[in-house]
């Protein structure tokens, strides 16, 4: 099989599989990134968002070959227990979350908006966050952490 190569989390990444593999099924299977979830498979939950470039995309049909020479971003690259990213920080004060299955791939949409706007309106925030489906209803907690989150940053 061809080896296609990306940056995953800043690390590069020589993966020997089917091309047409979803980048979920690598990213979860032999890369052991265990933070994009599978949710619906069909691109409609974002349980599965990664960063890729700057934008956030859906793993589950996104297909290995469309990754190629590219910045790939999960949650694990996102920040770590020791220096978390300030989304995670936020989303813990403001007890954005609840079950958390849905919140890496939010992460990942929040984290992406966040690199393209450093200042988003509310309104910039919940149509970022508008493909991301939460069962337990934690949106307006959400958004108030993103804006959380955003005002950090601009602040260091």
């Amino acid at each position: 099989m061809p080896i296609v190569r990306f940056r995953l989390n800043g690390v590069e990444t020589d993966v020997d599989a089917d091309p047409d593999s979803s980048l979920l099924s690598i990213l979860r299977g032999p890369l052991h990134m265990i933070g994009p979830h599978f949710g619906c498979g069909a691109n409609e939950c974002g349980a599965c968002n990664v960063i890729v470039g700057d934008h956030a995309v859906a793993a589950c049909d996104t297909p290995l070959w469309s990754v190629a020479d590219k910045d790939i971003t999960t949650i694990e690259g996102l920040g770590s227990p020791q220096a978390p990213h300030p989304l995670q920080r936020a989303f813990i004060a403001g007890q954005a979350l609840q079950c958390g299955y849905c919140v890496s791939g939010i992460l990942m949409s929040a984290a992406a908006l966040l690199k393209r706007n450093p200042a988003p309106t509310p309104e910039d925030v919940k149509a970022a966050l508008d493909r991301n489906l939460c069962r337990c209803g934690s949106h307006n907690r959400m958004v108030r952490a993103v804006l959380s989150a955003a005002a950090e940053i601009a602040a260091q």
